[in-house]
């Protein structure tokens, strides 16, 4: 297993900046830019094999399964987390859906799109800053049909208390759909002990592979309900042919599977076997503590810290036109939403980052 600094010695944009937008988007690891570059080559000098290159997202399912821990059969192939609500979304017997009002739109259209469709959408509003899990559970019925919710949301760093909304949902009969976006590849999701229904992973993010590469997972009794949003050739049994019928959907989550960009998959593969190199407890909690340090010397400094527990971390700032021109003279990447400094701590980070972030702050007056 990786250390913490051998991981990092896979980034070359950390020998030239800070990075703590990862909830944006990460550097390139080494060995996902290499692969893109010799996929880039054959297709220029025609070198290339499609074939070749279509195993890309099959072989991604392997490593995923890994990572979490299930059956490939219960994993399908998919382009965003909108498209993988959307398909869940299309699958749903009627019913109310419970979501939080601020959730990321990806996890929020989807699902009110079903009010055309005759189901109730129950938005929960945010109460101090973010969605509180007693007000979700008081929320659910026997009418509850699904909630979908994100692990972590990356407007404050809030972490759901999966556990207890497990239980909820279990306790009038609905299901669960988590969108781990924000959280897989540094944090640690017991699939064991969560048992999500639905679970949706967007890979740009923490898990370090190329946009346009994402996955959801489904359990045994739910697989055979899923309705192919986008049916495709992929959507069959191998081999796969390419004209005429009839559909007939491939077993297990690969019903499901869209037709992938292939270089975007290619990306991701040595992405995923980064990740499977490491102990996801130990970067659970490598992260989660230089958040909690960052929030720390945040708050000695007299920042207004949020109140998110995760490995983002979120300060509020008087002045962002200063605090932004200090991030750029100490080579530090972080996001400013309005009056809102946002960092985000991945296992390639350490203890300097947190200083340097940290230090952005000082001489700011903060509120």
């Amino acid at each position: 297993m990786l250390t913490s600094e051998q991981f990092r010695a896979h980034f070359p944009a950390l020998q030239r900046h800070v990075w703590l937008d990862t909830p944006a988007s990460p550097p390139a690891a080494l060995g996902v830019v290499r692969a893109l570059q010799s996929a880039m080559d054959a297709w220029l000098y025609g070198e290339f094999d499609w074939t070749e290159w279509d195993r890309a997202p099959a072989a991604s399912k392997s490593s995923i399964a890994r990572l979490l821990g299930i059956p490939e059969e219960q994993i399908a192939l998919m382009g965003s987390v909108a498209e993988a609500a959307a398909t869940v979304a299309k699958s749903l017997p009627p019913g109310r859906i419970i979501v939080p009002a601020q959730e990321f739109r990806s996890n929020l259209f989807p699902w009110q799109q079903l009010e055309r469709t005759g189901h109730e959408i129950v938005l929960i509003p945010a109460r101090d800053g973010h969605t509180r899990t007693e007000d979700i559970v008081a929320s659910l019925d026997t009418r509850t049909v699904l909630l979908a919710i994100s692990d972590v949301l990356s407007i404050d760093g809030h972490r759901a208390d999966l556990m207890a909304l497990r239980q909820a949902t279990n306790d009038v009969g609905a299901r669960l759909f988590v969108d781990a976006t924000q959280s897989l590849g540094a944090l640690h999701l017991d699939m064991g002990k969560i048992r999500p229904d639905y679970l949706a992973v967007h890979g740009y993010k923490w898990m370090l592979c190329p946009r346009g590469t994402a996955w959801l997972a489904t359990t045994p009794e739910l697989t055979e309900e899923l309705i192919p949003l986008l049916p495709s050739w992929k959507s069959t049994d191998p081999p796969h042919r390419y004209f005429g019928g009839p559909f007939v959907p491939a077993r297990g989550a690969a019903r499901c599977d869209t037709s992938p960009s292939w270089l975007s998959w290619i990306g991701a593969l040595p992405a995923l076997d980064l990740l499977l190199d490491l102990d996801a407890e130990q970067v659970e909690r490598h992260c989660i503590q230089l958040a909690t340090d960052f929030r720390a010397r945040a708050i000695d400094i007299g920042a207004a810290v949020g109140s998110g527990q995760s490995h983002i971390a979120v300060v509020r700032v008087t002045d962002p036109a200063a605090v932004s021109a200090q991030l750029a003279r100490d080579g530090v990447r972080a996001t400013l939403l309005g009056d809102r400094l946002r960092v985000g701590f991945h296992y390639f980070n350490n203890n300097s980052d947190v200083e340097r972030a940290a230090s952005a702050l000082r001489g700011e007056s903060t509120l």
